[in-house]
């Protein structure tokens, strides 16, 4: 079974999903969209008020700003797959909640297995602290690190939520600065998962960098 008939299967399960309130006030499931055989899937907190009328991820002003960064590293929603903590909108775009985040892990954690990237990119907190528990958006956002996940070896590369970016000027330029940084967090890890941090050759300023970054 290929990777898109397995993501339908879950999206099914989604659709039908009762394991919390958000059902009931929710328009639409919003399941997740874009390359199920993209090496890199962002991860956003939860659909907000366009999202819930059409059921696509990153549709609204937050996703216009998503498009732009990925389109400023050469990237577009087509080369990648995005998907959200929560499946269903939260009320007045207000945080998830404890219960909800576990109701949903199921089905993010199966996308995660299905679509099995390389590279997962957080945008904002909850997603973060999914694979980073202690990790803190402020002091960490733009540094990737190596993490186990469910027997995935993962690069995780923490950014702001472009919705913040939205309400802040300051956030917005760090955003734009991190997210041009992508593909040099990328190289730089997978030389690490390849060994090649412990190569002679590799100058070491370079390897206390990557030793510094990974505490």
């Amino acid at each position: 079974m290929d990777k898109e008939t397995q993501l339908k299967e879950i999206a099914q399960k989604v659709a039908a999903c009762q394991k919390c309130p958000l059902f009931k006030t929710a328009t639409r499931p919003v399941f997740g969209n874009g390359d199920p055989n993209s090496q890199i899937l962002f991860i956003g907190e939860a659909p907000g008020y366009w999202e819930d009328q059409k059921g696509i991820p990153f549709c609204g002003a937050a996703g216009k700003l998503l498009d732009e960064l990925l389109s400023s590293i050469g990237l577009s929603r087509e080369k990648v797959f995005v998907a959200n903590v929560l499946k269903h909108r939260p009320p007045n775009n207000r945080d998830p909640l404890p219960e909800e985040i576990q109701a949903c892990q199921e089905y993010l954690d199966a996308q995660i297995k299905i679509i099995s990237p390389k590279v997962i990119v957080t945008l904002g907190r909850f997603s973060l602290t999914k694979f980073l528990p202690y990790a803190k958006i402020s002091q960490d956002h733009g540094v990737g690190k190596i993490v186990n996940f469910n027997n995935l070896r993962l690069i995780v590369i923490p950014m702001f939520h472009p919705a913040a970016a939205l309400r802040s000027l300051a956030i917005e330029q760090k955003l734009r600065d991190d997210f041009k940084k992508i593909p040099q967090e990328i190289e730089r890890l997978e030389k690490i998962l390849e060994g090649v941090s412990d190569v002679k050759a590799v100058p070491e300023e370079v390897k206390k960098e990557e030793q510094l970054t990974l505490v």
